[in-house]
Formats: C-alpha cells, structure tokens, sequence
C-alpha cells in the first residue's frame, strides 16, 4: 500500500510537469524573451562589396564577417584591447567613409522614440586608439563629412564641429539652440514621431559646406504632464512634491515649428539661409546633399501633405530651383521621402501616382524617364540600383498583399525573384549588390537567416531559429491559419485565426478579436512577425490555451492592397475601420463553432481608437473590449500624422466630430476596459481623461486602468506582466461567464 501511494504520488508529478512544460504562462508570453526570436542585427555592409560588420552579442566587439559564407574575418574593434580608454561595453559604432576610423556609441540615453543622446569616442583602426569626441558634454546624431576630416554633431540644440586633422578642435556652428524654442540640426518632437528621423543636416560632397534644418518651435503651444516618484525606475525628486515634464506639442490645427534651411561654409563661416518656396505652414521632412557639391536637395510638403516637392538649392548662392512634384487627392505616403536615392545622374523615387507604390527613374534635372515597376502590387521598400548593370533591386508584395519577396529588374524591364520563397522576406545587400543577406519567416516557421549571391542563389544559412523550433515542439499550441471573407458591403478582408489547443469543432468557443487598423498598416500577412508582441503570436497563443479563438482582420485602411482601399478612410477615421471590426464579427458570429453571444476585441493605439469606434458603432456585436492608450479625439492629436488623415478641424469640422470616439460615448455597448499611460508623450492620457468623463455623463459604466509615469509603450517593472493580466481578466470574465 505504501508503495503504491509513492508510485501514485511520482505519477501525479510527472503530469503535473508534463503539463506545465506543454502549457503557456503570461508571465512568458509577455517578457519579451522567453519566445523571442532571434535576428541579426546591426548589419553594416563594408566598401568591399564582400564583408559587412557586426556588433557581437556581448556588445564587446565589432566584428567583420564574409558575405560570401558568414564566417568571422577579423574584429576590428575590442573594448578590451582598445587604447587610451576602456569602455564596459558599446551601443553602436558609426564608419567614417574611408573606414579608417570609427565613431564609437556609449552610454545611450534615449529622448523620444528616435531621438538620443551618447557619449562618443573617435576609434582609429589602423593604432587601436580611442579619442572622445567632445569633452563638453553628451552628443546627438554625429556625422562624418565624406572625406572622412569632420565629424559634425548636436549638443543642447546647436551644431558643432570636431576637424580631426586639426586635433580633433571642436567649434560652435550655431549658438542660438534653446530648449523648447529653437533647435538646429534635429528635427522638433511632431517632425520626429511622424516623419521618422533624428537627423536634420548633412555635409556637401566635397566635405566644403554643411547644410542644416532649422526649427523654430517658439510659437508652438506647450504641452505638459505630472510625473510622480513612482516604482521602476523611481524618481526621488518628486518625492515630495509632484513634478511635471513640458514640451512643444502641436495639435490638429495648431502652429507648427517655422522650419528653415541654412548652410555653413565651413572655410569661411558664412551661414546663409536658401530660399526654397515653402508654403507658411509648409514641412521640410528631409534634406539631402546630392553627389554634386552644388546641390542640395530639399523636400517639402504642403500642410495638407498631398503635395511633395524636390528643389536643387546652390548652397553659396542660397537659389532653389523646383525639379520634381509628386500630387495626389489624398496625401503623399513617408515612403517618397524616406525612400528616395540620389545618384550621380539620376533619383530613384516612390510614388503612387498610378495607384499603387512603384518606382520611378529621374534624371538629376528631374524629367522622368521611365516608371520602373508596374502592376496591381506595391513596391514596399526600395533597395538600390548597380550602375554597371543598370539593374534594380526591390522588395514586393507581388502576388499577394499577405507576402513580400526580392527582386530585380533589369535596365530592359526583365524581373527576377530572387527569395523564391513564400512568406516574408527582408534583405540587406552589400554595398555592390554582389551579395545579400536575407531574413525570411512564414506563418508557421521563425525568422530563418541567409546569404546569397546576387541571382539568390542561397550560400548559407546564419540563423535557423532551432533552439525556438524546439521549445515550440514542446508546446500544446493552437492552430494558426489564414482566411478571407466578404462583408456585407461586399468588401473582401483578409485576417487570421488561432484555434486553441484540441479544437472541438463540435464546441462553442468564444472570441477575442485583435486589430491595429490604422491607415497603411497591416496586422495580416504570411509572416512569423504577428500578433501584439509580433513573435510568433504566442500571446495569441495564450489566449487561445485560455479558450479563446483570436482573429484580426485588416478591414479598409490598412496597407498593402493600394491607394484605393487605403486611402477611402481619407477625412473620416475610424468609420469604415469600425464597420469592417463589426462586420467580421457577424462573419465569425456564423461560424458553427463561435459563441456569437461571447465576441470581445481589443487593440493600443489606433486600435484602441477603432476598439471604441467599433464598440460604439451601433450595432452590439461586442460583449466586452480593451483600448490602451487610445487617440479619443483627433483634435488632441499631433498636426502632422493627424492633418495627413483629416485636414484640419477648421477644414473638416464634420469628419473631426463623426471621427471621435466621444461623439458616440452615448452608443457604447459591452463591458469596457481603458487603459492608459499618464506619462505618454505621443498619445497623452487626457485623451483618456476626457473620455472617461463623456462615458459618466452618459451614464456608462467601465473600468479603467491608469499606469503612473508610463509612456506611449507602458513598460517597466512588472508594468507589462499587470497590463496583460488585467486584459486577460476582463475577458475571462465578461466572456467566459
């Protein structure tokens, strides 16, 4: 008897572990490192055309690997050997264009969400000597000139400059930087955020002459928020007394920063400002000297950001002369900007003029030549062009929205692909498109790294993700797949679908739908990057373990299907993009296997916005919902993404009112759950505040959830392990019940 209670007890054991090895915790899903992929990053393609470098994983060394096999050539630099001074470890290394010498990052301390600052050291490869870079305090986004003598960089919103042949001399360009008035070289917080860059000067071609953006934010109205000691990290000076944290932040309608560009002749010291014809409330999201020392390239838009132009400017005579526009009736996307190549005769442009996103070929005049992809498909990143072969290499979703793959096409218009494999890929060529690097991942199988020649033939895999494939094999996990279906308006959506574990079709099960929504954006497609956390949906996962089916579904707005259904939300967010979450929820309501009755959705950002759109678009198809960190108003929202979209409220005073969550605060059904930073930069919780107060006056219960000093991301401690046990609670209870 006694021995058959201790088999008895070792048997219990061993279920009990087998079960709690196949089984999910929260706490795993949401660390961010327990089912993490892995990638490789920092990859830095040298001169040669056959090498390209790499920080080590310990953030000791920068090492050079060969394209052709990945295998370790030499490293270059090492913490522990450099001389002069020994550093811990480094953030990240910037090449001068010679490679002679390094710029070596350390001590990172991060501003907004591109923006940073960093003490850096001048690394000398040939005798292994470090020199800082400036004594004088922190510095911003350096800069080598092209000949690789100067190294230019931002302290305290001036321009300085370090001439290495002059023992690293340093001198002032500006002088009149000042906090939350003016800043010269780095862009304002709204041109960060949404124009997406941290960088706004450059160095002409013969090293002679320096360029730089200008912003006059002074007349920007101020935004402020309280900040509190709190936990993780905890802030001692406020210890007694609340503190607050104030900033330039735009809204709809409101003054953006005056912006202007000057250039500084280094020899002389002569600022001049061009005289480029920008509309008074016009943008300059980049600038850009070309490979001709006597032109500089500025790119403007109009406020309502539907006009894109590039002017020539003499940098010495200030003269600027209009050699390309891009129009649409909507706006112009990022990608015209943020994508666009000079070479020595000719630009490489985005556009969508003929309704999908395509290249274009331009002479240095600006006159057209040829439109170089064609097709109901989009060219989703530009790679770059080989000269001796006239040959131009792309990333598409050629046959399918859901995919992305490599090509190339010829000067004669023949196109090749190169990753013949379904799914996603993303590749890093070397520096003469002899060789690439390719990350490729599909709805099933994890990030899988691989070089290739230049006609993709594959030479060898870097990364295989194996040690995941086999923590996954030991998982009891749910079925992912993909499906499309047509709403009632006779729109065709694509989303996808976990089943949890041991599906009985036979059983009702209820539903949690996740979804982004916002315009350009696109949540469903066949690669390993989805769900919130974008690793392998394994929270999605969780929830399924937890007995929820979890879907998302792209509805009209989102990216990757052409101008058309992208841009139909124009002056109107959050009204189709509610009726699409609704409509997939009658769809899935016919599902034999979907308790209708039991239907919850939840989304951050803009999908909080559209979870609330949804949930109060009139007909009660959601039993409960979570928004976090939801844009309730587009009136409290940056000029820049908001006015992209809507106009301004003075312009479009109806699509503002239709597109607020709190016009229709009197028609929300179902149990909400909001949750919301008070620290948040980007969308700030009086967005939640004022909202919370339109649901009281109309006499509408929820629960909310507010998180002390936390940003736009909610993060920190345990903040992420609460946040998604609060979410996964709310639904366990008002759709388990």
């Amino acid at each position: 008897m006694k021995y058959l209670f201790i088999l008895t007890a070792i048997l219990s054991l061993l279920c009990s572990a087998g079960k709690a090895q196949n089984t999910l915790s929260l706490k795993e899903v949401t660390d961010g490192k327990t089912y993490r992929a892995e990638r490789i990053y920092g990859v830095n393609p040298l001169n040669d055309g056959i090498h390209y470098t790499q920080i080590s994983a310990d953030k000791k060394r920068i090492v050079k690997y060969s394209f052709k096999d990945g295998s370790e050539v030499a490293t270059i630099f090492d913490v522990t050997t450099a001389r002069n001074h020994k550093l811990k470890q480094i953030d990240g290394y910037i090449m001068s264009p010679d490679e002679s010498r390094m710029l070596i990052q350390t001590n990172t301390t991060p501003i907004y969400r591109r923006s940073f600052t960093a003490e850096y050291y001048i690394y000398t490869v040939k005798n292994n000597t470090l020199t800082p870079l400036s004594e004088n305090g922190p510095q911003q986004v350096p800069l080598f000139s092209p000949d690789g003598n100067l190294i230019a960089f931002v302290r305290d919103n001036n321009l300085f400059l370090v001439k290495l042949l002059f023992e690293n001399s340093e001198s002032q360009v500006t002088t009149d930087g000042k906090f939350n008035e003016i800043l010269n070289g780095i862009p304002d917080w709204v041109y960060e955020e949404e124009f997406a860059y941290n960088r706004a000067f450059d160095f002409s071609a013969d090293s002679k002459m320096l360029a730089y953006t200008r912003f006059d934010e002074s007349e920007v109205p101020m935004f402020s928020f309280p900040l509190y000691k709190g936990l993780s990290p905890e802030m001692n000076t406020h210890a007694d007394y609340p503190g607050a944290y104030a900033y330039k932040y735009p809204v709809a309608g409101m003054k953006n920063s005056k912006v202007s560009v000057h250039t500084f002749d280094i020899k002389s010291r002569i600022t001049r400002k061009m005289e480029v014809p920008l509309d008074e409330e016009g943008y300059i999201p980049r600038i850009k000297f070309t490979d001709n020392p006597d032109a500089l390239a500025i790119m403007t838009l109009n406020r309502h950001q539907n006009r894109f132009d590039i002017y020539l400017a003499n940098p010495r005579s200030t003269v600027c002369k209009q050699i390309i526009r891009d129009e649409a009736p909507q706006y112009i996307k990022e990608q015209a900007y943020s994508q666009i190549r000079f070479y020595p005769e000719h630009i490489a442009l985005l556009s969508e003029k003929d309704g999908f996103n395509h290249l274009y070929w331009y002479t240095m005049g600006g006159n057209l030549i040829k439109q170089v992809t064609k097709g109901e498909f989009e060219v989703t990143n530009f790679i770059g062009w080989n000269e001796k072969s006239n040959t131009f290499y792309y990333e598409s979703n050629e046959g399918s929205p859901l995919r992305r793959a490599i090509y190339k096409i010829d000067g004669k218009g023949k196109k090749t692909r190169l990753t013949p494999a379904t799914g996603t890929s993303q590749a890093i060529f070397s520096k003469d498109m002899s060789y690439f690097m390719n990350t490729h991942s599909d709805l099933h199988t994890p990030i899988t790294v691989t070089l290739h020649d230049r006609n993709g033939k594959e030479l060898k895999t870097l990364l295989d993700n194996q040690p995941l494939k086999q923590k996954l094999e030991g998982l009891e996990l749910g079925n992912k797949e993909l499906f499309t279906f047509q709403t009632q308006e006779g729109v065709e959506l694509n989303g996808w679908m976990i089943k949890p574990p041991h599906f009985d079709s036979n059983r009702k099960y209820p539903v949690i739908m996740y979804q982004y929504s916002g315009p350009g954006s696109q949540e469903v497609k066949e690669s390993w990057q989805m769900g919130f956390h974008g690793d392998g949906a394994m929270f999605e996962h969780y929830l399924a373990q937890e007995g929820f089916i979890v879907v998302c579904v792209d509805g009209r707005g989102t990216g990757g299907r052409g101008a058309a259904f992208e841009k139909c939300t124009y002056l109107n967010l959050g009204i189709k993009e509610a009726k699409d979450q609704v409509e997939t929820a009658i769809y899935l309501g016919t599902l034999p296997y979907v308790d209708k009755g039991n239907i919850g959705i939840w989304g951050w950002s803009y999908g909080g916005f559209c979870t609330l759109m949804a949930m109060s678009e009139g007909r009660s198809i959601f039993k409960a919902g979570v928004a976090v960190a939801a844009p309730t108003s587009w009136k409290y929202y940056d000029t820049v993404y908001t006015e992209r979209f809507m106009r301004t409220p003075k312009e479009n005073s109806d699509g503002y009112r239709n597109s607020s969550a709190m016009t229709h605060a009197d028609k929300l059904h179902g149990n909400l759950l909001l949750i919301h930073g008070m620290a948040d930069d980007n969308v700030h919780f009086r967005n939640a505040a004022e909202y919370s107060e339109a649901l009281v006056q109309n006499d509408k219960q929820f629960d909310m959830q507010v998180y002390t000093n936390r940003n736009h991301s909610i993060f920190g401690g345990k903040t992420r392990l609460h946040l998604f046990t609060r979410l996964c609670n709310h639904f366990k209870e008002h759709l388990q019940n």
